[in-house]
């Protein structure tokens, strides 16, 4: 019974309007840029390596930029792709590329509203959308109503489908019992999570670049393997893509919503979590954190998500299911599980060694993306309380409850893990898309002011007051102080 409660919610949260808000506010957003995600490509790389030598707060912009990775980089890149294959066919890959190639526009004005209305606490940043909403809007219930989604989604629906995948790839690779790898994956997050956020930089600007590079270069090593079998699986996408394949015509609709929903869930632009990463950063202008974060949804999609996806289909081990469960195309045999899938296709090129490879992948990818998970929910946390004690207190209730889901979401079926994540983001979208519909204009008129200065030839500062921007009350502060 519980289980048909949240399927509803789940229809609910993702009716086809969500998917529409999705696209057109990324469509919007990259107008009113004039494509800020294509222009600023060789100043999204630059800004990566960018260091502030003043930097005495916060973490770096490549740190940033780490941290968002590991959020983004995780189970949605591999089992969240085999299941949207599973579930839309080959299509689902196409639509996967355009709400990320959009998207980063909305990752874009996100996390530069969000380096807008940061707030320095603790001796570090603070931001996200409960605070951009609050601050830009002066719309405190709308704020906490994000915060509580956010808790709620990141501090246990979300770990619950990372720690799920893994532990089902672990256990059909070594066969370890699901819980003893949640247990595993929990007692190893803690010991991090409670480093703060400057332990959980550290530990994702190394493992996430390089666990992203080696699945890159296995990925491109099964591509090679089979050269031959590209042009025919670039057709089948786009033509599947929009309803133009015979056996993938039907589910259409099921096409277009699992690339839209596996993509947000992968990529996170629109979701507002990558808004949350992006105010820990210490930057000398806004824009430049938007576009750095804006830069990390690339890597995610059109770099890891891809990957994914051409190991599995130039190898062609994957099976398509209808809205009734039925099986309209079978390559992949028995394999159910979808994350079986990526593991058959790294297994027909390095035989004996593809199910360890991507059960390793996922293990390391997963682990980031908890503790990515968890600094959402703990920034969510302290807007919520402004006394020190009952925050310390709270975050403590916090950790023990992101552990706990960890090690629930190991046991758990797959579908029903999927389906508390999809809420989990859905939430989130509705109330930070909503918002960003509203504030967008300050986030161009940001845009505007760092190109202006930097025509001048000079590196470019933030002014609030100078663009009439009310509430930017740690850059007014800076600016007092230099005065």
């Amino acid at each position: 019974m519980f289980e048909n409660i949240v399927s509803k919610i789940v229809d609910i949260v993702w009716s086809p309007v969500l998917v529409a808000v999705c696209i057109g506010a990324g469509l919007l957003f990259s107008i009113l840029t004039r494509f800020v995600q294509v222009r600023k490509f060789k100043e999204m790389f630059r800004l990566l390596f960018f260091k502030d030598k003043n930097k005495k707060i916060g973490i770096s912009s490549f740190q940033a930029f780490a941290l968002a990775i590991s959020g983004r980089v995780g189970t949605g890149n591999i089992a969240g792709v085999a299941t949207a294959i599973a579930l839309g066919g080959p299509g689902s890959i196409f639509w996967m590329w355009i709400i990320a190639f959009f998207g980063s526009s909305t990752a874009f004005v996100e996390s530069t509203l969000a380096q807008i209305f940061k707030e320095k606490r603790d001796n570090q940043f603070r931001g996200g959308p409960s605070y951009f909403i609050k601050k830009g809007l002066n719309c405190h219930w709308l704020a906490v109503a994000f915060a509580i989604s956010t808790i709620l989604a990141c501090g246990f629906l979300l770990p619950t489908v990372q720690s799920n995948s893994v532990s089902v790839a672990m256990h059909n690779s070594f066969g370890i019992n699901k819980l003893i790898v949640g247990v595993f994956l929990a007692t190893f997050l803690a010991i991090v999570i409670i480093g703060g956020v400057k332990r959980i930089a550290s530990v994702a600007e190394i493992v996430a670049p390089f666990m992203a590079i080696a699945y890159i270069i296995v990925a491109f090593i099964v591509l090679i393997v089979n050269i031959k079998a590209v042009p025919s699986m670039f057709g089948l996408i786009f033509e599947s893509a929009f309803g133009a394949h015979q056996v993938f015509g039907a589910i259409i609709g099921s096409t277009i919503m699992m690339g839209v929903k596996r993509g947000i869930f992968s990529n996170e632009a629109g979701q507002g979590s990558g808004a949350i990463i992006a105010a820990a950063a210490k930057v000398s202008h806004p824009v430049k954190q938007g576009l750095v974060q804006s830069f990390s949804v690339y890597v995610d999609t059109f770099l890891v998500c891809t990957a994914t996806a051409i190991m599995i289909l130039s190898t062609g081990m994957y099976n398509v299911y209808d809205g009734a469960g039925n099986c309209i195309m079978e390559n992949a045999g028995h394999l159910k599980e979808n994350v079986y899938f990526t593991q058959a296709a790294v297994d027909t090129v390095f035989p004996g060694i593809g199910n360890i490879f991507i059960s390793l992948s996922l293990l390391f990818f997963v682990f980031t993306t908890l503790m990515a998970y968890y600094y959402y929910a703990e920034t969510s946390l302290v807007y919520m309380f402004k006394k020190k004690n009952n925050e310390k207190t709270a975050i403590w209730i916090l950790r023990l409850l992101i552990v706990i889901a960890v090690c629930y979401g190991s046991v758990r079926e797959a579908n029903f893990a999927w389906q508390l994540g999809d809420i989990g983001v859905g939430l989130m979208a509705w109330i930070n898309i909503f918002s960003l519909f509203i504030l967008f204009p300050i986030a161009i008129r940001t845009l505007r002011d760092y190109e202006k200065q930097q025509k001048l030839g000079i590196e470019p500062v933030f002014d609030p007051k100078k663009l009439k921007i009310k509430n930017a009350d740690y850059w007014e502060k800076i600016l007092k102080d230099d005065e």
